[in-house]
């Protein structure tokens, strides 16, 4: 069982790092795999609305200068997905939320990652995360993942380089988080075949109804 995280901080060993190696840690204990994807800093441009991806080989993005298409394939194939950011004007950074539009845009369609499991954290210098949470869930929720509960939001604050894990109560909060990623794929792995997924056996083809006629 494999979990894949994005570290969506320029800074590939600053405090977003940190607190996903919290998790990492978490989950390795429980015998699951993470790897970090480093997409903070990437020159990565926007989705185009180019429609390319609806039916393209394996979904896959027009662009292939970047990592986009390499990433998401990774993130497909994981049995659950981090996504991690730095607060900037109480958003993500650009590059990530370019990575992420491209990324759940090709995969929503074919509904890749449905019923992976699912979490995010964003780090704050001392607001704004909860804004930039939302927008990291936001992604996870319109792809219909399986979100692991949290005693709190998973926001952990620091501004100076590993600061965030002098942050006790955001660190366990990470750490219980991580925990229940660790369960929610080990029930969802160990009742595959036996507790069908919500729909199985009722194909119901999905509405799409526009406010604007």
């Amino acid at each position: 069982m494999k979990v894949v995280a994005i570290n969506g901080s320029p800074h590939a060993d600053g405090n977003t790092a940190a607190a996903l190696g919290i998790m990492a840690e978490e989950l390795a204990a429980e015998g699951i795999e993470t790897e970090i994807l480093q997409v903070g800093g990437q020159m990565i441009r926007g989705c185009v609305d180019c429609g390319h991806c609806s039916s393209s080989e394996a979904n896959a993005c027009v662009f292939k200068d970047d990592v986009v298409n390499e990433f998401t394939a990774k993130m497909r194939s994981a049995d659950g997905i981090i996504l991690g950011a730095p607060t900037y004007f109480a958003g993500i950074p650009g590059e990530t939320k370019a990575f992420l539009d491209r990324a759940f845009y090709s995969s929503r369609r074919s509904e890749r990652f449905k019923h992976k499991v699912g979490t995010a954290l964003t780090v704050a210098r001392r607001a704004g995360g909860n804004d930039a949470l939302h927008q990291l869930m936001d992604f996870l929720d319109l792809s219909e993942t399986v979100t692991p509960p949290a005693q709190y939001w998973t926001v952990v604050y620091g501004r100076e380089k590993k600061e965030v894990l002098k942050d006790e109560e955001g660190i366990q909060t990470l750490r219980k988080n991580a925990r229940a990623m660790a369960w929610l794929i080990k029930m969802i792995d160990a009742t595959k075949g036996k507790i069908p997924t919500p729909g199985e056996g009722r194909t119901e083809k999905k509405l799409r109804t526009n406010f604007i006629r």
